[in-house]
């Protein structure tokens, strides 16, 4: 590992996917969004204030991954110490399994939504680690609500892809809120403004995140659930879901120490991926053979099947020791060991469940050493296709986060159960000081996005400019891969059919394949390096 070639050869771009700045660093998916987090640097706020300002701007304008009726998880080093913050969701009291329509009411529609965290997870973190004024926070989002914003090709091309099942909802209300007219797709270019939004976030802002769970926002969803027939009650608000700060995982890759999400994060795949890359030399790794690929193919497949097959919550199991066995050493040099040359018949070639779930990542680091990494989502891309009347937020659908089968797994869908979530935030340390925050979204894609990013980086000397524009592939537990097909050489793309992979080619630079969102304070020293994912709408700055 070579910081003069990761950090020397780092490039700033005139698009502000990749910016360098001596006070900090910012990177989410939309301009507005880092620009929130940037003017929070310049006031003299800290990572945590950009953070929540950034996180609250995308709330506003990038409502086909976020917003204030979803769930956001975060991983944050300040003042010295590392925390994981677990804000998970929950499912409301009367969401009995019986009461639910297993193939519509979990992914669209009212019944669909949980108890929205997102208020409370980013008022905890201001109000325990932040340090400029409440107001001050929320400002740029109520601006870009006010004012509006432009909407980009890929929100069109989502809009377009999605208008059908908002116009399938009965009551319209998020085609009236998020299709131009209430029935058709914004025009790139098109300025979007909600009125309703704004308004709701100027009420946050002059009476606190406790009005959403305990005050006129919360009777008014509470009206609006009643009215729909939804589940979701002002008595599960009132029972604000606020984060639980949890001990992070971590484990070494190579020269640095990743630390990332416990349970119900999927961070323990991220890491176990690692353990088994660790097994074979960088050389391997950085060479891309036909059996560099199917060594990658194969080590995500059974990442992922382990994380199907272990599910662990640890509000309900906190005595089971799987945690520490997954984690090993040991165990991730016996499947390195399992790996031959074809794919592996051990594992089941039939498909396990998949989601195809939009989220957003922000980073950010400051000058005074503070970190931090927020993981949002509303679950579906425009979540449950339904939004809050008069508020002008989507409601997520993360009722398809839980089982449905199997009573006593520790997601099952039943009263206040928690969702599993697939993140895996991280920050990278070199020593005890963080280096680098990096994230992405992407469902069960985001531990192998996240993974080949960070092997790119360590194992190739590669800066994150570089790394996060490399081609990428995710492999289910099937043996289905999914690729940038022409991106890759045929050669690979022939071996890996030979070996016994059902391919899935994919565009280039394909949506499906995750968004790094990363941010970096070199060893040398000099200035703070962000990048902000080729595939999405973002961008990265620093004051």
């Amino acid at each position: 590992m070579k910081f003069e070639k990761i950090e020397g050869n780092f490039a700033p771009t005139e698009d502000g996917k990749c910016a360098s700045s001596s006070g900090g660093m910012v990177s989410t998916a939309f301009p507005e969004a880092t620009e929130a987090g940037v003017e929070m640097l310049r006031r003299g706020g800290n990572a945590i204030d950009a953070a929540c300002a950034a996180a609250f701007a995308l709330c506003v304008c990038e409502p086909q991954a976020s917003g204030l009726g979803g769930q956001s998880m975060a991983i944050m080093h300040f003042n010295g110490k590392t925390v994981a913050v677990d804000g998970s969701s929950r499912v409301p009291s009367l969401a009995h399994i019986d009461r639910i329509d297993k193939k519509t009411h979990r992914f669209q529609g009212y019944k669909a939504t949980t108890v929205p965290s997102t208020p409370a997870v980013l008022g905890y973190l201001h109000f325990h680690y932040g340090r400029l004024e409440w107001k001050e926070i929320l400002a740029p989002a109520i601006h870009i609500a006010k004012e509006g914003y432009a909407i980009t090709e890929l929100q069109h091309r989502l809009q377009e892809r999605e208008k059908d099942k908002f116009l399938a909802m009965d009551s319209f209300s998020g085609a009236k809120y998020f299709l131009k007219e209430g029935k058709l797709s914004y025009e790139v270019g098109e300025k979007f403004i909600q009125k309703d939004l704004a308004e709701m976030l100027e009420h946050l802002a002059l009476h606190g995140v406790k009005s959403f769970y305990a005050g006129e926002i919360a009777k008014e969803i509470d009206e609006d659930m009643r009215y729909h027939e939804g589940f979701l009650r002002a008595e599960d608000l009132a029972l604000i879901p606020w984060p639980v700060e949890r001990r992070p995982i971590h484990r070494t890759y190579r020269a640095v120490k990743v630390f990332t999400s416990p349970p119900p994060g999927a961070g323990r795949t991220l890491l176990l991926v690692l353990q088994i890359l660790k097994h074979v030399p960088s050389r391997f790794l950085k060479t891309p053979t036909p059996k560099m690929y199917h060594f990658l193919a194969e080590t995500i497949r059974k990442g992922l099947l382990n994380h199907k097959e272990r599910p662990f919550d640890p509000n309900i199991y906190p005595q089971l020791p799987d945690d520490k066995k997954i984690l090993s050493l040991a165990f991730a040099r016996e499947l390195s060991k399992s790996i031959y040359d074809g794919i592996d018949p051990a594992l089941p070639l039939t498909e396990l469940f998949s989601l195809g779930n939009d989220t957003t990542h922000l980073s950010v680091m400051d000058s005074e050493g503070n970190a931090i990494g927020i993981t949002q989502s509303i679950e579906l891309v425009y979540g449950a296709k339904v939004a809050a009347r008069g508020l002008g937020f989507l409601y997520n659908n993360y009722m398809s986060s839980l089982d449905i089968r199997d009573p006593s797994h520790p997601y099952y869908l039943r009263p206040n159960a928690i969702p599993w979530s697939s993140v895996a935030p991280m920050i990278v340390f070199y020593g005890d000081k963080p280096w680098m925050v990096a994230g992405s979204p992407g469902s069960e894609r985001i531990f192998s996005t996240m993974s080949q990013f960070l092997s790119h980086i360590i194992d190739s000397n590669m800066p994150i400019s570089e790394a996060m524009i490399k081609p990428r592939l995710h492999c289910s537990v099937g043996g289905t891969l999914s690729l940038e097909a022409e991106r890759f050489d045929p050669k690979v793309i022939s071996y890996l059919q030979e070996v016994g992979y059902k391919l899935d080619p994919r565009e280039s630079f394909s949506f499906y394949h995750g968004a790094i969102h990363a941010v970096l304070k070199p060893q040398a020293g000099g200035e703070f390096q962000g990048v902000a994912e080729i595939r999405r709408d973002g961008t990265a700055a620093g004051p």
